[in-house]
């Protein structure tokens, strides 16, 4: 079966038994980019379980920092680098997966049960700014797909691919408004349709000359013009994503803006395709470790161990 446009990523190759075949690509097969819900971000409403079911939330516990993320298979998530650059020690950090909710909470105690620990940190060698504003994480142990939980998808192609589209969207848990209107309790994650910018068109909202464009190649705009629908503090590190013949696909990550849903300023998000070889490459070096050989070395020795010490 094909990967429907998902980069494969021949992980076999770095361990001594072969993975399920489902961990042979990015998107696992099965498919990636599926989701079983029906059909901050500002001018965004509430969604429903299971409508996104790759958003993550990040906890740093330690100083009860926020961010967000989203799933790539059962060992690794998408984030954005600048949620890490003042916390980058990964076990103070928690992914929450397959909840609507920030927080678990005494009405939803089953949001413990979906919590994870972070192993690693991988920050794009070239962040620096706005600039590559792009980090993996690496679970501690593997996650469990349910219909709530399942992987995005990726591709290397163009964000060209989906320019002007106006039925991508991005989901969050940021404030409601610039003034840092908060999510109310009990903090649900919220969606908003957002319409695909190209950069020359982002560059003169922000009257940026082209020589001097703030809007580089690996980044791209997108909101709405009027302000009415944009991403805010909070939804850091959350993903952009579009439906390509059915399947989802992130094509962004939230980075950064200029205030909140400012009019002629749109959100700028990391162009994910830009950076898809770099993913593929992380987490190809950085895979699952090799199985502890040990244990079946003894069992295979233990035969030529009893007829070397047995009775002669």
């Amino acid at each position: 079966m094909a990967c429907r446009g998902c980069m494969l990523l021949l992980l076999a190759a770095l361990d001594a038994v072969a993975p399920p075949r489902s961990a042979a690509c990015l998107c696992p097969l099965g498919p990636c980019g599926f989701r079983a819900g029906h059909i901050l971000v500002v001018g965004g409403v509430a969604t429903s379980r299971g409508r996104w079911p790759w958003q993550a939330a990040l906890h740093e516990v330690e100083h009860r920092a926020l961010c967000a993320g989203s799933l790539l298979n059962r060992r690794w998530l998408l984030s954005a680098a600048h949620c890490f650059t003042k916390f980058p020690d990964a076990s103070k950090w928690i992914v929450q997966l397959g909840e609507l909710t920030l927080y678990p909470s005494a009405w939803n105690l089953r949001a413990y049960l979906n919590r994870y620990k972070v192993k690693d940190i991988f920050i794009h060698p070239k962040a620096k700014g706005q600039t590559n504003d792009i980090a993996l994480l690496k679970l501690a142990s593997p996650v469990t797909y349910t219909k709530y939980i399942h992987p995005v998808c990726v591709q290397a192609a163009s964000s060209s691919t989906f320019l002007h589209r106006s039925d991508c969207w991005v989901t969050g848990w940021g404030v409601l408004h610039e003034d840092l209107t908060p999510l109310p309790p009990p903090y649900y994650l919220r969606e908003a349709q957002v319409t695909i910018l190209n950069n020359t068109r982002c560059n003169y909202l922000f009257k940026q000359p082209t020589a001097l464009s703030r809007i580089k190649e690996s980044m791209f705009c997108a909101g709405a013009e009027d302000g009415s629908t944009d991403s805010c503090r909070g939804d850091s590190g959350g993903p952009l994503v579009c439906d390509l013949d059915g399947l989802w696909y992130q094509i962004g990550i939230v980075s950064w803006g200029v205030g909140c849903g400012r009019a002629n300023r749109p959100g700028v998000y990391t162009n994910v395709s830009h950076h898809v070889n770099w993913i593929l490459k992380t987490v190809a070096l950085n895979g699952s470790p090799r199985p502890d050989l040990s244990p079946l070395l003894l069992l295979l020795t233990l035969p030529w161990a009893a007829q070397l010490l047995g009775p002669t």
